[in-house]
């Protein structure tokens, strides 16, 4: 056998320091899976775990997909790594060249990264060096919003608003406001897809922070078009719209955190298509590769694009990049990628399929506990509100414990949130919620 490949649980668990983990409580109730393929992860001991969360909101095409394995194993055997510092190889430019094809129109440059927190970072210092270079160096605040996640470097974090994430890590940057969050149960609860309360108010609270500061001192909002890892917050009909109204009056640019809805995810290859709003600046990972090698891009429109290459002829236009920024292997998963997306259909195929999972979804309505249910595309989250006796330890209970019945589910905060690879079946759809109804009355 391959030493290489490990098909049972390690003998100590203790040099690994697991992300967003309780390590010490995870490390005396571990629960491991070695292989994967399609709709299922298999654990150590043979069985087959279906997945709801496509891994970690990124493996939209289903697990191990063969195109995908031998794109990246022939790429390997080719070329292992270039620099993109002045080197180029075709992979990355070709990838460029499908992905902005498959971007909202006026997109038709991409820079790539290798995570969604990089491609954040990027957005962000894009949007000041466009500012700067047109002579309006003064716009250096950014305006993020409450109950969102933007990775985790230093500007991602200070410009998302979960404050668990940001307590141990000081001021952070300086200059950024938050929006208040778009979640109003008392309204919208139990809405299917875009709640119709609020977004146009929501949205106001932009024009409100604008007036109370100079507005030609900011550069940009970012928001999520979906706020995913807060327990997906659905827009309200009509904020995205007011939000790109306000940014446009003022002259600030929009950037969208695409990392959760792009590739599929609301039925469209991005969710400003999908939503039928426009950013600037859209950033973008997971599902760019499925998940099988790290990757993470910012699209960026032309106005923004020209103004960066307004400089003069020779001069590093962006002074800013990663060692594996196109990486080989990234570049040639992402392109397996966008072919499977495109030749089997998937980005359709969830459109389809979403009236289905959202009936499925809402049917756990009478669910012990469960206080509100968001749903838009392929994502949902089940909420069991404190007024019904939920809290954080028992969506943690329910989701181990459909973990053990056989369905991956993620647990986020008082939440259930589950976003299954595009692919999902009817009948998967059914196991998920039936074993998530089970689990529920059992806890």
């Amino acid at each position: 056998m391959n030493d290489l490949v490990f098909d049972t649980a390690p003998n100590d668990l203790d040099a690994f320091w697991m992300p967003f983990t309780p390590n010490r409580a995870w490390k005396q109730d571990p629960r491991f899976v070695t292989r994967a393929e399609g709709m299922h992860y298999v654990t150590p001991d043979g069985r087959r775990i279906l997945d709801a969360i496509a891994g970690l909101w990124c493996v939209n095409a289903g697990h191990c997909h063969p195109r995908i394995v031998e794109a990246i194993r022939a790429q390997a055997g080719q070329l292992d790594f270039a620099s993109s510092f002045g080197l180029g190889h075709p992979a990355a430019f070709e990838y460029a060249n499908r992905l902005t094809e498959a971007a909202p129109p006026g997109f038709n440059r991409a820079f790539f990264a290798g995570s969604g927190s990089e491609a954040v970072d990027t957005a962000l210092k894009l949007a000041l060096a466009f500012h700067n270079i047109r002579g309006e160096g003064q716009r250096v605040k950014l305006v993020g919003r409450q109950r969102s996640y933007h990775g985790v470097g230093f500007g991602g974090l200070s410009v998302a608003g979960i404050g668990t994430q940001r307590r141990h890590f000081g001021p952070l940057l300086p200059g950024v406001s938050h929006l208040p969050h778009t979640h109003d149960p008392k309204r919208n609860a139990f809405s299917r897809g875009r709640p119709a309360h609020g977004g146009e108010n929501f949205a106001d609270a932009l024009e409100g922070m604008l007036y109370a500061q100079d507005p030609s001192t900011i550069a940009a909002v970012i928001v999520e078009p979906v706020a995913g890892s807060t327990g997906v917050l659905v827009p309200p009909v009509g904020y995205l719209e007011r939000l790109r109204e306000i940014c446009d009056r003022h002259d600030l640019l929009l950037i969208f955190d695409e990392v959760v809805t792009g590739f599929g995810r609301l039925g469209a290859a991005f969710g400003s298509q999908a939503l039928g709003v426009v950013p600037d600046l859209i950033c973008c990972a997971k599902g760019m590769t499925n998940g099988a090698v790290p990757m993470g891009g910012v699209l960026i429109n032309d106005r923004v694009a020209e103004g960066l290459l307004s400089q003069q002829d020779g001069a590093t236009e962006f002074m800013h990049g990663y060692t594996y920024s196109g990486h080989p292997l990234a570049a040639a998963a992402a392109l397996a990628t966008l072919q499977v997306y495109q030749e089997e259909e998937l980005f359709q195929r969830a459109a389809t399929t979403a009236q289905t999972w959202e009936d499925a979804m809402h049917a756990l309505r009478d669910a012990p506990g469960v206080t509100d249910i968001r749903n838009i595309g392929l994502l949902a989250a089940i909420e069991f509100g404190a007024e019904a006796g939920g809290s954080p330890a028992r969506a943690r209970a329910i989701a181990a414990r459909c973990f053990d019945a056989g369905v991956l589910i993620r647990a986020v905060g008082d939440s259930l949130v589950l976003s299954p690879p595009l692919p999902v079946t009817a009948e998967q759809i059914e196991q998920i919620a039936d074993t998530i109804r089970q689990e529920a009355r059992a806890t």
